[in-house]
């Protein structure tokens, strides 16, 4: 096999790659798949590494990631798959990975239908009274100093009175690994309101801000850690790949 030879078959597994991956989203701006390997590898069914670059991903929820990076180390691949253009693991592999998500992105899929329904005729307590209410707005954003604000306006259904709920919080990783959790509260605005509605929101906030809604086939995420600015949120996390599912 000719390094030229070698160089159309990464090209193949990369296309091949991208093709797969982009039928698991339900939008993508880029993704961009890159296959290090050399001719004697390749046919030997080694591969340096696959670097997974996708940008503007919409996934799970409605739920868009500015960024999504995967990178292997040395893989193991069935080589007659592979002269196919088709990448098939012969065993799991650990990756890392990098999400960065963008404040308005989170903030629109909080106000997504999926998100507004779940906030809606909720049975709480306020003042010791039980009480439904609906949610009608919610704004989440990134104000920096490893924090996020929360800011709710709810109508309370038997009086049709209109309230607004605001607060801070400080998001660290869950005892699971699997989700981003929402402590140390503290109230800017209607700290006398249910503490049922803040640990709605705070219980909505930590489904979108779950690993699992960024998983393609054949790939679990854990986070090791995440880093807050003002405007973004970067999950590093350790990925297990079984296989590169969804490849034609």
């Amino acid at each position: 096999m000719t390094q030229e030879t070698a160089g159309l078959g990464e090209q193949a597994l990369n296309k091949a790659a991208e093709i797969g991956l982009s039928s698991q989203l339900d939008e993508v701006e880029n993704l961009d798949v890159q296959v290090k390997t050399n001719p004697l590898k390749l046919m030997g069914g080694e591969i340096d590494s696959v670097k997974i670059d996708g940008k503007g991903l919409v996934m799970n929820k409605d739920l868009r990631a500015e960024e999504l990076e995967v990178k292997t180390g040395k893989i193991s691949i069935d080589p007659l798959r592979a002269a196919l253009g088709k990448i098939e693991l012969n065993h799991p592999t650990d990756a890392d990975a990098r999400i960065i998500l963008k404040e308005e992105d989170i903030n629109r899929a909080f106000n997504s239908e999926y998100i507004r329904d779940k906030l809606q005729n909720l049975e709480v307590n306020i003042e010791g009274k039980p009480t439904t209410i609906n949610t009608t707005q919610v704004e989440f954003t990134l104000p920096g100093d490893n924090k996020v604000a929360l800011s709710a306006e709810i109508v309370l259904r038997e009086t049709n009175e209109k309230k607004k709920v605001a607060f801070t919080a400080v998001p660290q990783k869950s005892p699971d690994g699997y989700r981003v959790s929402l402590d140390d509260v503290q109230y800017s605005e209607g700290k006398d309101l249910s503490p049922d509605l803040t640990q709605a929101l705070l219980d909505k906030a930590s489904e979108l801000l779950d690993l699992r809604n960024f998983e393609l086939e054949g790939m679990s995420l854990r986070l090791n850690k995440l880093d807050v600015q003002r405007g973004k949120m970067t999950l590093e996390a350790q990925a297990h790949v079984e296989q590169f599912t969804g490849l034609p």
